[in-house]
């Protein structure tokens, strides 16, 4: 089957073309229909691969439709909406599939500017997607990058099994989604910048991308990342979490790497209590929850108890090895974009130490970085704080002018002050 990408694989990819369906029509793939009503992922036939996508190479549209319903009218500034199916490729290097959607701005700069948005959805249940989700909670970013003129890709990186932490599938996934969209003929133009932004569970994705981009997608140009609330370890945070209100984030990143491991995932489960009060009947509830659901129904506890072995549970090697993989930043790879990287030093969720050492070890290895540490706030107030400086960086690397503003190569450290959130502004 399809084994680690060389150069060669990298040429080949580079080299593939394909048909792409009509975009004013809702029937696809040999006449099958598609509900004008917008449906969850796990009812929509939309969201299944077609017979013989294995054989795609990855970045290949596999359906693509006009975003059902009323999508366009929840966000201001967007003239249009599509999914699009499209192959890639897992943690463990077999072919997959996800679905992206892309954001039309209805007065675009000319199609040179794609922002690829990777939002924090952080749940193990693909219902939860952003495809579907946005609906009804639409993100305020999406239409910030609008209002720009820039394209919006929003993909649901997590893939089918929702795997949340999953760094590997998460890095293939928003690196195709980009190849999806710009070979979707649907307004980009031929020299189209672009970059990524992610915010804490949407930093991960954003980052890993950047690690993977040279040996999996050397055809890429990538302007520019902005990474939010990073978290360059997920073990670390899952230990970070541990009694407190954000508890549900260490089961569903356990989970969520380990859906692309079976017989690892069996293994976890398994060694899961079956009585008392922390049992696996209550721990896998959350495989059909939302992270706002998950985020009440488990605060203030602790995913070791539902295990007989404790945190040792992290440490039998069919469980550790995948961590190990899926969840250690600058493991694959390293950034070759400018970053922006912005956190609060109060973050209780993934520590600001972390983030320091993860821009330190970039920096000696090049990579161009302006990092702010927050003086105010915490996890979730930075989400806020940071938005308009996210979306002032993303400008420069979407409008060309991050040369001049940004003249020194090398890394920028600074700390700020900025409290929108209590400002109200």
């Amino acid at each position: 089957m399809f084994s680690k990408p060389n150069a060669l694989i990298g040429a080949l990819l580079v080299a593939f073309s394909y048909a792409l369906p009509s975009p004013n029509s809702h029937v696809y793939d040999n006449g099958a229909s598609y509900s004008s009503t917008p449906l969850p992922p796990s009812q929509d036939p939309f969201y299944t691969a077609p017979t013989g996508f294995e054989f795609k190479p990855p970045g290949t549209i596999l359906r693509l439709r006009r975003a059902p319903g009323n999508l366009t009218s929840v966000f201001g500034n967007c003239s249009s909406a599509y999914n699009i199916l499209y192959r890639t490729t897992d943690s463990q290097y077999k072919p997959a599939w996800a679905v992206t959607t892309l954001y039309i701005p209805s007065i675009p700069n000319n199609g040179d500017a794609l922002l690829s948005y990777q939002f924090p959805y952080n749940s193990v249940d693909a219902d939860f997607s952003p495809s579907y989700s946005f609906y009804t909670e639409p993100s305020p970013d999406v239409t910030a990058g609008l209002s720009r003129g820039w394209f919006v890709s929003v993909p649901d990186y997590e893939g089918p099994l929702a795997s949340d932490g999953a760094g590997i599938l998460e890095a293939h996934s928003t690196i195709d989604s980009i190849r999806a969209v710009l070979f979707s003929n649907l307004g980009l133009s031929s020299d189209v910048r672009i970059a990524l932004w992610g915010y804490s569970g949407g930093a991960i994705p954003s980052e890993w991308a950047l690690e993977f981009q040279e040996q999996y997608a050397p055809e890429l140009n990538i302007s520019g990342a902005a990474l939010g609330g990073l978290p360059p370890n997920v073990t670390d945070v899952i230990f970070n979490v541990i009694g407190t209100i954000w508890a549900s984030h260490a089961m569903s990143a356990s989970l969520g790497v380990l859906t692309q491991y079976p017989a690892a995932y069996d293994f976890f489960v398994s060694k899961m209590k079956t009585e008392g009060p922390y049992n696996r009947t209550g721990f896998l509830t959350i495989n059909n929850m939302s992270f706002a659901e998950a985020h009440v129904v488990f605060a203030g506890q602790n995913m070791f108890d539902y295990f007989d072995d404790g945190s040792e549970i992290l440490q039998f090697p069919i469980i550790k090895t995948p961590f190990q993989e899926n969840s250690v930043m600058t493991y694959h790879g390293v950034p070759r974009a400018p970053l922006f990287v912005y956190k609060a030093i109060h973050d209780e969720v993934t520590l600001v130490g972390d983030t320091d050492a993860f821009v330190a070890r970039n920096c000696l290895m090049g990579t161009n970085i302006l990092y702010q540490r927050n003086t105010v706030g915490e996890h979730l107030d930075e989400f806020t704080n940071g938005d308009g400086r996210a979306l002032d960086w993303l400008e420069t690397v979407l409008d060309g002018s991050y040369a001049e503003k940004y003249s020194t190569e090398g890394c920028t450290v600074m700390n700020v002050t900025v409290n929108i959130v209590d400002s109200g502004t």
